[in-house]
């Protein structure tokens, strides 16, 4: 994203908003939107910095759970649907968000 000034305007996430009471429906949009574009730069897009505010458990399952949906997005373009090793790594995905969400008491926006 650029500001006004054609800077790239970093995206930042607030992983202490869950435990806050800070969540509504607009941050989650916001929470959505920013991972996708997070997910479109880790495959090739360009690079956009991030900042990433929680603790450390906050921080490492959002990480952890970013990865597995890389893994798992590519696992799905190289071997289709229906391969063994995509239901694993559907599996960890799903492992990776229900920790996440634990974690941070927030609804990860996407369902692998």
């Amino acid at each position: 994203m650029m500001n006004e000034n054609n800077e790239i305007t970093p995206i930042e996430i607030d992983l202490t908003a869950g435990r806050n009471n800070q969540v509504n429906e607009i941050w989650l949009q916001l929470f959505g939107s920013a991972i996708q574009t997070i997910l479109r730069t880790m495959f090739g897009g360009s690079s956009i910095p991030v900042k990433i505010k929680g603790n450390k458990e906050e921080i490492a399952s959002f990480a952890k759970t970013i990865g597995r949906e890389k893994k798992y997005m590519k696992s799905v373009a190289k071997h289709g649907l229906n391969d063994p090793r995509v239901y694993k790594d559907k599996f960890k995905l799903r492992k990776a968000i229900a920790k996440f969400e634990r974690t941070t008491c927030i609804k990860y926006p996407f369902k692998g």
